[in-house]
């Protein structure tokens, strides 16, 4: 197993403990059809809340030099990882908008961040785990599977908030957002989670002198 992967799986896992364990301790007092996942970030405990983002966050980035080292990622795919990453450590490190207080610059940018990880991930599945490609496995086709649906939650959302803005609606009022962001994340993260089991599975390939002379003897 290779060991980026190994510890990009464990952070990740770890991260979706923390923000799992919070949703389940704000249940009495957060609507999740609502409320944002994000909503966790705001007050004294948010940095719970960044904590686990930020272990997502790592996690997601042992996965992308994982893949990169394998050469399964690919430019492109590892640039969007690394998008879905960097996106992920800014949306942990800005808090979102409080809105019984107003806007924030802080908001602003966690909305950005967050934007950037939704858009981002999608891609890198799509590409990276492309069912026509020759390395493949059931991992990737879950992998590929679950980025088209992310797609779909992507462009419902996208749809949503053109129907709203055509007839004078706020975009998060036409859908049940903290429901549909749920949906989404949880679809992102486990598209994320079946690409690092994939390269946890695969062995690194060189191309080395010393190797090539250690398969000519064997």
């Amino acid at each position: 197993m290779h060991q980026p992967a190994r510890w990009g799986l464990g952070a990740a896992g770890a991260g979706v403990a923390v923000i799992a364990g919070l949703e389940v301790a704000a249940l009495d007092e957060m609507n999740p059809f609502r409320r944002t996942i994000s909503e966790h970030g705001l007050g004294p405990d948010g940095w719970i809340f960044a904590l686990g983002v930020g272990l997502l966050a790592a996690g997601s980035l042992a996965i992308a030099v994982s893949l990169a080292r394998k050469r399964l990622a690919g430019v492109f795919g590892t640039i969007a990882l690394l998008g879905w990453s960097a996106g992920l450590f800014v949306t942990a490190w800005f808090e979102k908008h409080d809105w019984s207080v107003g806007p924030s610059l802080s908001g602003s940018i966690h909305r950005a961040g967050s934007l950037v990880a939704f858009l981002s991930l999608p891609l890198a599945v799509l590409v990276i785990a492309r069912p026509w490609r020759r390395e493949r496995s059931r991992a990737t086709l879950v992998a590929f599977g679950l980025g088209v649906c992310s797609v779909l939650w992507v462009a419902g959302i996208g749809t949503a908030a053109l129907v709203g803005a055509s007839n004078g609606l706020a975009w998060w009022r036409v859908m049940p957002l903290g429901l549909v962001e749920r949906g989404l994340a949880i679809t992102e993260v486990a598209a994320l989670l079946a690409l690092g089991v994939w390269a946890a599975a695969r062995r690194l390939t060189t191309s080395s002198p010393r190797a090539a002379v250690a398969r000519t003897d064997g």
